[in-house]
Parts: C-alpha cells; sequence; structure tokens
C-alpha cells in the first residue's frame, strides 16, 4: 500500500531518548533536524524518522492529516 510509510510515522514510537514513546509524526522539527544533522540510525526507524523530516523540512504535514482522521477507525 502506498500510503503504509506513513502510517507507519503514526503508529512507530521513538524508542529511546528524550522523545521516548512520542509517535515519529509529533516528534518537534528540532529533534529531525537534529538527526539529519548527526545522522539517522541505519534500520526502519531511521528511514521514518528521515522520510518525517522531509515531511517537516517541506512543510508537507498535510499529507497526514488524513491518516490521523481514520486512525480512530477500525479496519
Amino acid at each position: 500500500m502506498a500510503d503504509e510509510p506513513l502510517l507507519r510515522l503514526l503508529q512507530t514510537e521513538m524508542p529511546y531518548g528524550r522523545y521516548k514513546g512520542t509517535r515519529i509524526a509529533d516528534l518537534p522539527g528540532n529533534y529531525l533536524h537534529w538527526f539529519a544533522r548527526e545522522g539517522f540510525p541505519p534500520d526502519e526507524l531511521g528511514r521514518l524518522l528521515a522520510l518525517m523530516h522531509e515531511i517537516d523540512h517541506n512543510g508537507l504535514q498535510h499529507l497526514l492529516a488524513p491518516l490521523r482522521a481514520g486512525a480512530g477507525r477500525d479496519g
């Protein structure tokens, strides 16, 4: 499914650090920018952080709105 990586941003929580337990989609931009400067982890978490950084950096957070709205639905 084309929107699967975007859904993962809403489902995956930061597993460590200052924002442990915060969904990737809800991480502040300055934290994402820090990872962009210092390097993303070399795994799925890193790919999701890089994706969220691109979304945040380019002002595309609105792409997550329909997925957030549908998150309460079963299915």
